[in-house]
């Protein structure tokens, strides 16, 4: 039984109860995008805007420096990674995309398998920080918000703060970049914030009550050095090289350092040898790992599935504000980083210049997000196919 499935039917199912009964209230633009226009959240970013302002507007030029600095990198990143897909194609290489639709039940090379819960968890969470980040700077500088909301995009949820366009372009350059920034900006911060929670204060706690026993295998990757081998999904991994696996992080090392040479493995299945293969000069052996959990005596039964259940929510909530918050500094379109881009060109262009730059950069980016889905769009195309 696929209980995520049935979670996720039953959510749906829902919603679309929701809708039918609210039907009058949504707003649908471009056929494909639905918003629920409420005034929820906006006497909240009201108030706290007026706690302490001063701090809030160094907090923006922090936004701002940490915006288009988000923006340089992951553009650089996109540019390098397509770069890397194209030659390898031509020459036969296999590399995976840096751009992949982080969806429930879709595998993505290196990650654990994301499930439905964690997956609405995590984006009510970073949509939510990330719009009430929008709107608390737009009360900083005295703009009107109009609504707030969700809005579905497919089956896909998101939250919304529609502050007055008019009124903010009006506004100071600085003014209106603090606001673009600051949800892109909450994003990063608040993955840095479970990064430091989780390694500093849910490890540790978790420590009372387990110990590492060796690395697990999550996810194999087809014609990978470890297909090759006949390692399969949940082996253990005990040694490598006579060294004893204590966490992932040993046993990534130990391939790294491997320089192609085999590497041996002892594993609750018994010995097996593995050739590393170079990839964008790194070594990989095509696995996803986990560090395999031994709990310690007299430690209660329900403990290690709510760890484990926790461990994956903090995962994918750090993975997906960060991926977010970065997409969102994109030089593209409507998003904030292309608005922030814009601004930026008005500043040394005129607009009729400013604009056309911005449109170009927007093409440039969209063609950079295609041929990193690609890989993804032609599974989804085989799957459709091979249903009839």
């Amino acid at each position: 039984m696929n209980l995520d499935l049935i979670f996720a039917l039953v959510f749906y199912g829902l919603l679309f109860l929701f809708y039918l009964k609210n039907k009058n209230k949504f707003e649908v633009q471009n056929k494909i995008f639905a918003l629920y226009k409420t005034k929820l959240g906006i006497k909240l970013m009201d108030k706290y805007s007026k706690v302490a302002p001063r701090f809030l507007n160094i907090l923006g030029y922090l936004g701002i420096i940490v915006g288009f600095l988000g923006m340089i990198f992951i553009l650089y990143t996109i540019i390098g990674g397509t770069y890397t897909l194209i030659r390898g194609s031509i020459l036969g290489i296999q590399t995976q995309p840096v751009l992949a639709p982080v969806l429930p039940g879709l595998k993505i090379p290196g990650l654990p398998t994301l499930s439905f819960w964690h997956w609405i968890i995590a984006i009510f969470v970073v949509a939510i920080i990330h719009e009430f980040s929008h709107g608390l700077y737009a009360r900083l500088y005295n703009l009107k918000i109009k609504s707030s909301g969700f809005a579905f995009l497919g089956p896909i949820l998101a939250a919304f703060v529609e502050p007055d366009e008019k009124e903010m372009i009006k506004k100071p350059k600085k003014q209106q970049l603090s606001i673009l920034a600051a949800g892109p900006f909450s994003n990063i911060l608040l993955a840095f914030l479970i990064l430091l929670f989780f390694n500093f204060i849910f490890l540790p706690l978790q420590s009372n009550f387990f110990t590492v026993d060796g690395v697990k295998l999550v996810n194999i990757e087809k014609n990978s050095p470890a297909e090759l081998a006949n390692l399969k999904p949940e082996l253990i991994i005990k040694q490598a090289n006579d060294e004893l696996i204590t966490d992932q992080k040993q046993l990534v090392n130990i391939i790294q350092g491997s320089n192609g040479e085999n590497v041996n493995l002892i594993t609750d299945q018994g010995e097996f040898s593995i050739k590393p293969e170079k990839r964008d000069d790194k070594y990989y052996i095509g696995v996803s790992v986990s560090n395999n959990v031994a709990v310690k005596e007299n430690t209660p039964e329900f403990i290690l599935p709510l760890a484990a259940w926790f461990n994956m929510l903090f995962f994918w909530l750090w993975i997906i504000s960060l991926g977010i918050g970065l997409f969102n500094l994109l030089p593209l379109g409507p998003i904030d980083g292309g608005r922030m881009f814009y601004i930026a060109m008005l500043s040394f262009f005129d607009n009729k210049k400013a604009m056309n730059i911005f449109k170009a950069m927007t093409v440039f980016c969209l063609v950079l997000i295609v041929i990193n889905l690609l890989p993804y769009l032609l599974k989804l195309f085989n799957f459709i196919i091979n249903l009839f």
